[in-house]
């Protein structure tokens, strides 16, 4: 297959360039975000999309990149079938970060291979896309721009685009003995990133004659299916953020690049606030209700009391945020009678704590909690309970959990209590819309 690198795909700046979200009210573009594969080489357990990088799911990552798009998009996430509600509050959780409304997430179940997942992005599109972007979550750090990029050169050229970087390193055949064979020409090389963008009709087509031909399973590359089926795909310049997080090594590039971004945080009037929770659940009497705890749902425990779910981990995360921005506590916020709440789970609660923190001008910087009591046996889910509500709360979290040596309540198996803290920090300012002016009290 022949890719040309065409760096005059992307136009210059102009009427196409300068559309914004506000300029389209439905969107034409939709990225199918593919995060249902697994985490083996990367040495976790945790699907690779829920893996926590500087304490937020790649997931988390990779959807706040598509959420700064210039053009507007539908938002397709291909998650396991056993991670459906994660990747859908995940999702949401970002995108009430970004202000995004939720019509443009679609949340669908993967299948077997990476091909049958597209398949599933591709069958959840709107009517009135007509530009499709295949990404991977695994690429948490593409930046926005790049995605902007693909979708413009899509525009241009009408036909398949991929972005791709110069292989810098010489590059040798091998034999299985370790013989060396050759050195290849790397003047003719690049290696690929997505998102690959593709018109809708021609995406169709060539997966339709894909799957005609045998050639389905064959060819795990979009851009290679699309130009198997005889369709011109062209490459524009990468990015070395796009990199795709594989192994432990990656993962810990990741880590480095954003430690590197969070310590040096733009400067504000407002300063950084710190918030203590507390809550207290005694065990349901009836022996029927289900246990909700941090996030999880645990059967065959003993559930909580509670005018809602008695998520005591929960419930201190809201009380530590709402404090912080000084807004009262999640009684006087939401209410221990009202009936809106009865029964409702602890993401509820946080999702718009979260939104409440943001109103104010603050931002969630970390969380801290302490889960005390005797049973569950925490240990073994704190990983997946980390991971849940970070997703939820868009901010790295630690969870602990310990006994009191039977002492107290607690102690007596009568029930759980959970301490939390949490930081936060001022919000950025908004970037201006046309005609704005910046704020130029605001110092980077």
């Amino acid at each position: 297959m022949t890719v040309p690198l065409v760096s005059q795909a992307v136009p210059q700046p102009g009427a196409l360039a300068d559309r914004t979200r506000s300029a389209v009210t439905a969107p034409t573009v939709a990225v199918i975000v593919v995060a249902a594969g697994s985490g083996n080489r990367l040495g976790h357990a945790e699907p690779k999309a829920f893996v926590l990088l500087h304490m937020r799911p790649l997931l988390d990552h990779a959807l706040d990149s598509i959420f700064g798009m210039r053009w507007p998009v539908q938002i397709i996430v291909v998650a396991p079938s056993d991670r459906i509600a994660d990747a859908r509050a995940i999702a949401a959780a970002t995108a009430a970060r970004h202000e995004a409304p939720a019509s443009a997430l679609t949340i669908v179940a993967g299948g077997g291979t990476r091909q049958d997942s597209v398949d599933q992005g591709v069958a959840a599109l709107l009517p009135g896309i007509d530009v499709v972007l295949v990404h991977d979550a695994a690429r948490a750090l593409t930046p926005a721009s790049l995605c902007d990029a693909v979708v413009d050169a899509v525009r241009s050229t009408g036909h398949g685009i991929i972005p791709g970087l110069p292989v810098v390193d010489t590059i040798k055949r091998v034999a299985a003995s370790g013989t060396i064979l050759g050195t290849v020409n790397r003047s003719e090389l690049l290696a690929v990133q997505t998102p690959q963008g593709f018109p809708r009709a021609m995406l169709a087509a060539a997966r339709a004659w894909a799957v005609q031909n045998g050639r389905f399973e064959a060819l795990t590359d979009d851009a290679a299916l699309v130009a198997d089926a005889g369709h011109t795909v062209t490459v524009i310049p990468g990015d070395p953020l796009a990199f795709k997080i594989t192994t432990p090594e990656d993962l810990e590039r990741a880590e480095l690049i954003l430690h590197v971004v969070a310590a040096t945080p733009p400067q504000s009037p407002l300063p950084p606030r710190i918030g203590t929770g507390l809550d207290v659940h005694a065990f349901a009497a009836d022996g029927t209700t289900d246990l909700w705890l941090a996030g999880l749902y645990w059967p065959g425990e003993r559930g909580l009391s509670g005018h809602s779910d008695g998520d005591v981990a929960a419930h201190a995360i809201c009380d530590a945020l709402l404090g912080a921005a000084g807004l009262g506590d999640i009684g006087s916020v939401f209410g221990t009678t009202d009936p809106r709440f009865s029964g409702a789970h602890g993401d509820v609660f946080l999702a718009e704590t979260v939104r409440l923190v943001a109103a104010a001008g603050y931002q969630v910087g970390n969380v801290s909690v302490q889960i005390i009591g005797n049973h569950p046996k925490f240990s073994l889910r704190r990983a997946e309970a980390e991971t849940r509500l970070a997703g939820i709360l868009s901010a790295p979290i630690n969870i602990a959990a310990t006994t009191t040596d039977a002492l107290g309540f607690t102690g007596r198996g009568e029930g759980v209590a959970a301490t939390a803290t949490a930081l936060l920090y001022p919000l950025p300012p908004a970037a201006p819309g046309p005609g704005q002016t910046p704020d130029l009290n605001w110092e980077a």
